[in-house]
């Protein structure tokens, strides 16, 4: 009798010591959500829920050697980019994401940390227009992300829609541009290129929200590794993140991490079995 196996996703982001964010966010939420992780760590960071003390990027080649290590062995059905840091490590991302044809990939392009802290070069943006997007199944920028990539204001509705026509010119399947940083309701656009999908909820009413973006685009990345379709699996993700976020963790002096121990009941029981199902 063959076992069911969970879907394989790989992280390539850096790493958060405190915790809440990044690579350890990441393990957490597919975890949790019913998947395998593996990783690719692109940057070791020094911080807590106060903020960013020190930034140690890995060398690119040894980021292509975590990826090629895991593909080659374990295999990937869906794989999630976070913090890359310079253009050389989003080149070389992009280079192993095209060349071992990873076609379900979510693109979180994280740019600066809760607390402010620089975490893309200002070099590094380009490269992650010009390689990296065309490469991604579902790219996952906040308000100030998408005003940073398209170099125009991003301050509502139909700004959000406006932008997510220009980054689907530049080749991703679908552009989910998040809109969390709206006034009232927080309302997600999402976009194929045709239609335009809004995915609005009720805000939750924590200062305790360090990891966020992480974790949202890992569930993401999980439940389309199960082979749910991107809408659903945006939806389910969602549910995810805000039970995740009902139960946050009042940990340190500054903004604590989710409860991503919380995350697993958001999962619908009849979805539970499919996620311990590999496509």
């Amino acid at each position: 009798m063959t076992r069911n196996l969970p879907p394989r996703i790989l992280a390539i982001a850096g790493s958060d010591s405190g915790g809440g964010a990044g690579i350890q966010a990441d393990i957490k939420t597919i975890t949790a959500l019913g998947g395998f992780a593996t990783t690719a760590i692109t940057a070791l960071t020094a911080q807590n829920t106060v903020g960013v003390r020190g930034i140690h990027e890995v060398p690119p080649d040894f980021v292509a050697l975590q990826i090629d290590a895991v593909v080659e062995d374990i295999g990937v059905d869906a794989a999630k980019t976070g913090m890359l840091g310079g253009a050389a490590i989003v080149e070389v991302v992009a280079d192993r994401i095209r060349r071992h044809g990873i076609e379900r990939l979510v693109v979180d392009p994280v740019m600066v940390s809760k607390s402010g802290a620089r975490l893309l070069r200002r070099g590094a943006r380009d490269a992650l227009l010009s390689k990296l997007l065309p490469l991604a199944f579902v790219v996952t920028p906040n308000m100030d992300e998408a005003a940073a990539l398209c170099g125009r204001k991003v301050k509502n509705l139909t700004d959000m829609r406006e932008a997510a026509r220009r980054l689907f010119e530049l080749g991703p399947r679908w552009v989910l541009i998040k809109g969390g940083h709206l006034r009232g309701r927080p309302t997600d656009v999402l976009f194929d290129g045709k239609d335009f999908v809004e995915i609005t909820r009720a805000r939750v009413r924590t200062r305790n929200t360090h990891g966020t973006g992480c974790t949202f685009a890992s569930a993401i990345a999980t439940f389309i590794g199960t082979g749910k379709d991107v809408p659903e699996a945006v939806q389910m993700a969602r549910d995810a993140l805000e039970r995740g976020l009902r139960s946050a963790l009042p940990l340190g002096k500054g903004r604590g991490p989710l409860d991503h121990h919380a995350m697993f009941s958001a999962v619908p029981r009849g979805a539970r079995a499919a996620l311990r199902r590999r496509r």
